[in-house]
């Protein structure tokens, strides 16, 4: 946890330092109090007494009450202005750190959980931070300053708080021993949740596809009743030990009442028992407060299970060792062609044995078309994540206008790139603001932006489509693309690469949505678009890349075949299969 905490920056270690002056300054009014009420006491027990000082004394004391009331409320609004704050940066510091992450690090900690360390675990942190760190800093020195007031009084008032606290120190080791196992577990059931709650949203076609709602509901129901019967544990525990803990802290003031009537009852007549009725009234103040003090311990060991779990996953993130990092090859260089070579390529994903690509080498110069055709689970789309570094090569080299892509800043190498993923996605906006995230919409004219938009769209066949929705080019598009169809959405993930007219351009298998047709003038279209620079096709139709300027054949990982349609047609048996069972013999001749 304290390394979470030692994130802060700056400005929210002021606030904490004037946050732990604040509590400091609260507790000394606070413990000045009983000592003025001991004084009003002495003054009205004894005769002769001016009553300008008993008003004096009451009056600093009300002060006092006052003052601390004010030095609370700011400690309190400094708290929660340093809680935001930390709590900003913190979500900001894991965004960042996330977007940082390559797809094996992404996977290895899961969508799901990586929302709820960004947003539960943060809130989590916050409320320490806002609130637990306050309790912290306050319980130690209220009990130092109290049990300094009480210490050398009578021995039987000072047994009798012995005794009340270690009943209450019985109780917090319960409370530790049974609620905190509860507490860091309940990190791990809420990711449970959400991924449950994640994949019935984002399947909610398929569920209803296949009735199976039901399974669904049992899915969450099964998720839900564990975090809710974990927290309900937890929480039975920590909501039953505050009331023990009041009846705890109303037995002790009633016994040293009892114990102070009888001493009082021993002096009775003496100016002793003025002096022991005022030690009384005393001693119950700093001993109920002592109490009190002990008593938030428990909400202490509440915060601080949750907290140092939620710390602990936050610094999981934080700390994650990137596999992927920068080389020193930036922007600007001159000579850029977009050739890509591929040298003895081996690949294996993180965590698995069986290597996916197994010795590639292929090279596609500038202005080829170059294919990728294989049966599903051949390695395609694993071969070309390899070229924007999505993930690094197990053995071999890949390499980009003559240089390892390892040697490359990964911005700077993905300034060279347009993909459209095998998945299209679309993020909420519109159609326009889609399109332009292939190049960030940093056009210097905003007319020419919107033409450019529209050649981008022409191209991609979309425009009779794009044109007939409401708003057109400003229609809006909700999370996922879901109000349009797969078609549609691979012809706007098209349009967004063209529009960024990168030196290579990726196409993982981007037209399978397309009717034969649409593909056809699509392909036609884009030839003429990508004349000179280097096009990579991932298809599984013949169609599709029957043109291509070399084709490469995989089967199992491995490279079988590389060539024109019609060599492949000669000496590939693969390719001839594929082929075969696509298209008849007629439309192969």
């Amino acid at each position: 946890m304290f390394k979470a905490i030692k994130r802060m920056r700056r400005q929210e270690v002021a606030l904490l330092i004037f946050s732990i002056l604040l509590v400091l300054a609260q507790v000394w009014t606070e413990m000045k109090i009983p000592d003025y009420m001991s004084n009003i006491t002495m003054l009205v027990q004894t005769e002769g007494s001016a009553m300008s000082a008993i008003w004096k004394a009451g009056g600093i004391m009300m002060l006092l009450a006052l003052l601390s009331t004010l030095i609370g409320l700011t400690s309190g609004y400094v708290s929660a202005m340093l809680g935001g704050l930390y709590s900003k940066h913190l979500r900001s510091d894991i965004f960042n750190k996330v977007q940082s992450f390559s797809l094996n690090e992404i996977d290895r900690f899961s969508t799901a959980s990586l929302i709820t360390r960004s947003t539960n675990d943060v809130t989590q942190m916050q409320m320490f931070i806002a609130g637990g760190l306050r309790m912290i800093i306050r319980t130690p020195i209220s009990v130092v300053v109290a049990l300094i007031k009480i210490w050398g009084k009578h021995w039987q008032w000072t047994s009798l708080t012995g005794g009340a606290i270690i009943t209450v120190m019985c109780i917090v080791v319960v409370v530790i021993k049974y609620a905190h196992p509860r507490f860091r577990k309940m990190q791990d059931l809420t990711d449970e949740l959400n991924k449950t709650t994640r994949d019935n949203l984002t399947g909610i076609r398929v569920i209803r596809a296949y009735n199976a709602e039901d399974y669904q509901e049992n899915k969450f129901r099964d998720a839900n009743e564990k975090l809710s019967s974990n927290m309900l544990a937890a929480q039975t525990v920590m909501s039953s030990t505050r009331p023990v803990m009041r009846f705890v802290n109303d037995g002790l003031t009633v016994g040293i009442y009892l114990i102070g009537a009888y001493l009082i009852n021993q002096t009775i007549g003496t100016t002793d028992a003025i002096v022991t009725f005022s030690e009384m009234v005393v001693f119950s103040n700093y001993a109920s407060r002592l109490l009190m003090s002990f008593m938030n311990l428990e909400m202490i060991f509440n915060m601080i299970p949750r907290a140092s779990v939620a710390a602990e996953r936050i610094n999981e993130v934080l700390d994650c060792e990137l596999e992927i990092t920068d080389g020193p090859e930036t922007e600007g260089i001159e000579g850029r062609d977009g050739t890509v070579e591929f040298r003895n390529v081996c690949f294996t994903y993180p965590g698995t044995e069986g290597e996916v690509l197994s010795d590639i080498s292929f090279t596609a110069e500038k202005g080829e078309t170059v294919a990728f055709i294989g049966a599903t689970g051949s390695g395609k789309t694993s071969l070309v994540n390899l070229i924007p570094r999505f993930y690094d090569v197990t053995k071999g080299e890949v390499l980009v206008d003559g240089r390892d892509v390892r040697e490359y800043n990964q911005h700077s190498l993905r300034n060279l790139i347009g993909y459209a993923p095998q998945t299209a996605v679309l993020f909420s906006g519109t159609v326009s603001s889609n399109i332009e995230y292939g190049e960030g919409g940093n056009h210097a004219d905003d007319e020419d932006s919107e033409a450019e938009v529209k050649r981008a769209v022409a191209i991609a066949q979309a425009t009779e489509f794009v044109e007939k929705m409401e708003n057109t080019y400003d229609a809006e598009i909700t999370r996922g693309g879901t109000n349009v169809s797969g078609g549609q959405r691979q012809r706007l993930s098209v349009a967004r690469v063209v529009y960024r007219k990168p030196e290579i351009y990726i196409f993982d298998d981007t037209f399978s949505a397309l009717d034969f047709k649409t593909d056809r003038i699509l392909r036609a279209a884009l030839k003429q678009e990508t004349a000179g620079v280097t096009t990579l096709i991932v298809a599984q139709r013949i169609g599709t890349i029957r043109d291509a300027d070399k084709i490469i054949v995989l089967d199992e990982g491995k490279m079988v075949g590389m060539g024109t349609h019609e060599e492949l047609m000669k000496s590939c048996q693969v390719y001839r299969e594929i082929a075969y069972t696509q298209l008849s013999e007629e439309e192969l001749a």
